[in-house]
């Protein structure tokens, strides 16, 4: 039978699942319960936890198969890789997430018999996933500080919108923006460079100009990164990041270095 699986904002519960002890006929429909339920969603897995079962339990896909899983536990794991997940909790959002590479875990099948797995790549990461649901948790409580922080802002700001609505309209990694800055610092570090070069020569003439063109391209990349950062901020509506205030904060912290570079030189090379 296919179950509702509970999405957000609907609260799991923060209490672990609780071991299955009999198994039984009532252990084996929430299986075929799970099974049928992932299908019906075109999903790769689920907890038992997803569609408001207490038992600690888990099936998940592995190619064509299912591996019915009872009672996991986590006993080994190496390596470590950062994963762009989804999770049907949060529909049409993903997060990035640093996981176990590899991993190993003992459990029971449907008979009750204890059984050891090692798993790496995809599998080990659906696995982890899973096993996170049986402590009643999400990826969300594997994010740093700020980046809950950034992905609770989006929950709020895009409750209405659909599922093909992913992260990375709410608030990518990194900008287009974020190059057009970089520019800027570099340009005026080569500004200080020049002056600092100014020290060692005698025909300072020709530097002063030098520096008035780069700081006319550093005021240029200002104003260049201070409306794209607008444009991104109204894509990425959900990124606290993206807010005016930081962007005028970023183009203002540029102007005081081109401010302070082009001061010096002014003063030291200005009357040369």
């Amino acid at each position: 039978m296919v179950r509702n699986v509970i999405k957000y904002p609907t609260p799991l519960s923060v209490e672990y699942a609780t071991d299955v002890r009999v198994f039984d006929e009532k252990l084996f429909a929430l299986i075929e319960d799970l099974k049928d339920t992932i299908n019906e969603n075109n999903l790769d897995g689920l907890a038992a936890y997803q569609i408001g079962s207490y038992y600690n339990v888990i099936v998940v896909k592995d190619g064509e198969n299912f591996l019915e899983i009872i009672n996991p536990r986590l006993i080994g794991h190496s390596g470590s890789v950062e994963t762009q997940e989804t999770t049907a909790y949060y529909p049409g959002r993903s997060a990035f997430i640093q996981r176990f590479e590899s991993i190993s875990i003992v459990y029971q099948d449907r008979d009750g018999e204890d059984r050891t797995l090692k798993a790496s790549g995809d599998l080990a990461i659906l696995l982890q996933r899973k096993i996170d649901y049986t402590f009643g948790a999400t990826f969300i409580q594997k994010m740093s500080k700020e980046d809950k922080e950034r992905f609770e802002n989006g929950l709020d700001i895009g409750a209405g919108t659909t599922s093909s609505q992913t992260q990375s309209e709410y608030c990518p990694r990194t900008f287009t923006r974020d190059k057009i800055l970089l520019a800027a610092n570099i340009v005026t570090v080569l500004l200080l460079l020049l002056l600092i070069i100014s020290f060692f020569i005698s025909d300072k003439s020709f530097i002063f100009t030098s520096q008035l063109y780069g700081a006319g391209i550093v005021v240029l990349l200002d104003i260049i990164y201070f409306f794209y950062a607008q444009y991104e901020g109204k894509k990425y509506v959900g990124c606290g990041s993206c807010q005016i205030g930081n962007i005028i904060g970023t183009v203002a912290i540029s102007f005081l270095k081109l401010s302070v570079v082009m001061g010096l030189s002014y003063y030291f090379l200005g009357s040369a």
